[in-house]
C-alpha cells in the first residue's frame, strides 16, 4: 500500500510527522516543484519523500490536505480517481454553503473526484494538536472518521491506528460528515473535541 499527503501546510506536514513517528514512507506534494520543499520534509524524517503533484496521485491512499478552495486543481490531475481512497481533510470554512448546494462539504468534493473512496477524516484538530505524538495521559488521542464507503473506512481505521491514533467511526458523511465539517461561519459539532481513549 502506497500513501501520499497533497498539501504541506500546517496540516499537511503534522500528517507527515505522524507517518515519520512509525517509520512509514508517504509521499508528500503540492502544486509547486518539490524541490522548494525538499529540505522541509528531510527535516521530518527520511521516510517522507518530497515528489511531485503528479507522482502523488499514484498513491492508493492519498491525504487531502489543501484549502478546500483548491481542491479543483488538484482533482484536475488525474482523469479518473477510480479505486483511490481519498482522506478528505479539508475544512470550507468561509466557502458560501450555497456553493455547496445543501451537501456536506466532503460529499462535494466525491463528486468532483471521479470514483474515489472518500473517506472524511483528521481534520477536527488543529495542526499544533494533530502534530504531536497521540500517546497522552497514558490513552490515544482520538481522530473521527465518516464514510459513505464501509470498505475504505475500514482501511483508514487501520491506518490511523498504524500511525498512533484511537479511530471512531461517524458513519455516513451525510450524518458523521456533517459532525467534522466546517462551513461558512459554522462548526461541526466535534471540531476542536481533543478527546483521548483509554484501555
Amino acid at each position: 500500500m502506497s500513501y501520499a499527503i497533497i498539501g504541506f501546510g500546517n496540516i499537511g506536514r503534522a500528517l507527515a510527522k505522524a507517518f515519520a513517528r512509525n517509520s512509514i514512507e508517504v509521499t508528500v506534494a503540492t502544486t509547486r516543484d518539490p524541490e522548494s520543499f525538499a529540505a522541509d520534509a528531510a527535516a521530518i524524517g527520511p521516510k517522507i519523500l518530497p515528489g511531485t503533484l503528479a507522482e502523488a496521485v499514484e498513491a492508493d491512499i492519498i491525504f487531502l490536505a489543501v484549502r478546500f478552495q483548491s481542491h479543483r486543481d488538484v482533482a484536475k490531475a488525474l482523469p479518473s480517481w477510480q479505486g483511490k481512497i481519498i482522506v478528505d481533510v479539508t475544512n470550507a470554512r468561509g466557502v458560501n454553503p450555497k456553493d455547496l448546494a445543501g451537501q456536506p462539504s466532503s460529499k462535494a468534493i466525491a463528486q468532483i473526484y471521479t470514483g474515489a473512496r472518500l473517506v472524511k477524516g483528521f481534520n477536527h484538530l488543529p495542526a499544533a494538536i494533530l502534530e504531536q505524538d497521540p500517546v497522552e495521559h497514558g490513552g490515544t488521542r482520538v481522530v473521527f472518521l465518516a464514510s459513505d464507503d464501509d470498505g475504505a473506512v475500514d482501511q483508514i481505521s487501520a491506518l490511523a491506528e498504524n500511525i498512533g491514533f484511537a479511530p471512531i467511526k461517524l458513519g455516513g458523511l451525510s450524518e458523521g460528515g456533517l459532525l467534522v465539517q466546517s462551513f461558512g461561519s459554522s462548526w461541526g459539532q466535534l471540531v476542536f473535541q481533543h478527546l483521548v481513549k483509554f484501555g
